[in-house]
């Protein structure tokens, strides 16, 4: 990959077809496809490492917590992020989001909703599903949410690698047209170059985050500030989103949405992100730290 970055120029475009990707592993009788398995490898490491942070002192919560808490979490990011492509990026100019709309299938569920293998989820809508799964969690088990959040939040960038990683392996979800020289042609994105926008979100949203998250855990003492540890990943999450908009081609069916209101419907949805991250990390610096003893539940 470096290699054809430095050979590439404005006037030789690099070509996605040329670095000879797949958007799966072929089985025989199934494909896995990346993407699955990278939903698949963010879960399972979330999960690792969550078990591995409580065994620290000051964790808010058991290994069976834990165990349970994973099992919603991946529902809640696979139900939001279907529900949330859903309500946010499929109504088009009308408003009126299509795979509610389409019952072409047979049953009261619009079929097209329930057709994940079609591509089509939401950051913001997994988000929310994530937080309700928590939250649910939370209160059956009487544990402290905030400092749930704490503990989940620091595997999250690991999952946001690995899916842009993904994204840029089926050679989706490109960026906007560019003369940069490390810039692409995709196939179906017609014939001028573009950013390799899946790729800066993979760096932002995914490895300088986990890297910032890790080294507040492990390196310092965000963990006995409750709500510290998830202020700054809400917070990094939302700066690099919008950062990441501006090189990402809006979805096709809402680029006039961005054109008239000068962001795309990512940067809009990401701004309460960010106010949010800023009021978190704002009030847990105000409070004094947890006593550095062992709170783990029984």
């Amino acid at each position: 990959m470096l290699s054809l970055l430095a050979a590439s120029g404005v006037s030789d475009p690099l070509y996605w077809s040329d670095l000879g990707l797949r958007p799966g592993i072929d089985l025989g009788f199934f494909q896995l496809r990346f993407y699955s398995l990278a939903y698949l490898l963010g879960v399972i490491f979330a999960w690792w490492h969550t078990s591995k942070m409580l065994k620290q002192p000051g964790a808010p919560m058991a290994q069976r917590h834990a165990d349970d808490l994973f099992f919603y979490c991946t529902l809640g990011v696979i139900l939001g992020g279907r529900l949330g492509y859903a309500a946010f990026y499929t109504g088009g100019n009308t408003g009126i989001p299509s795979v509610f709309t389409d019952f072409s299938g047979e049953g009261i569920v619009s079929w097209k909703l329930l057709r994940l293998w079609d591509g089509g989820m939401s950051f913001h809508g997994g988000l929310i599903g994530v937080t309700v799964a928590m939250a649910f969690v939370a209160w059956r088990d009487k544990l402290n949410f905030i400092r749930v959040v704490d503990y989940v939040s620091v595997g999250v960038p690991m999952g946001m690698l690995l899916g842009r990683l993904a994204n840029f392996i089926n050679g989706e979800l490109w960026g906007r047209v560019s003369d940069a020289p490390w810039a692409m042609i995709f196939p179906g994105a017609g014939e001028l170059p573009r950013h390799p926008s899946q790729l800066y979100q993979a760096g932002l949203e995914g490895l300088a985050l986990l890297v910032v998250m890790m080294l507040l855990f492990w390196k310092t003492r965000a963990r006995y500030r409750p709500g510290l540890l998830a202020g700054v990943f809400t917070l990094g999450m939302g700066i690099s989103r919008f950062v990441n908009e501006f090189f990402r081609e809006p979805d096709a069916q809402l680029a006039d949405f961005a054109a008239r209101t000068g962001l795309s419907m990512g940067q809009w949805l990401t701004i309460p992100l960010i106010l949010t991250g800023l009021i978190v990390v704002f009030f847990a610096l105000q409070k004094k730290p947890l006593a550095t003893g062992s709170t783990s539940p029984a």
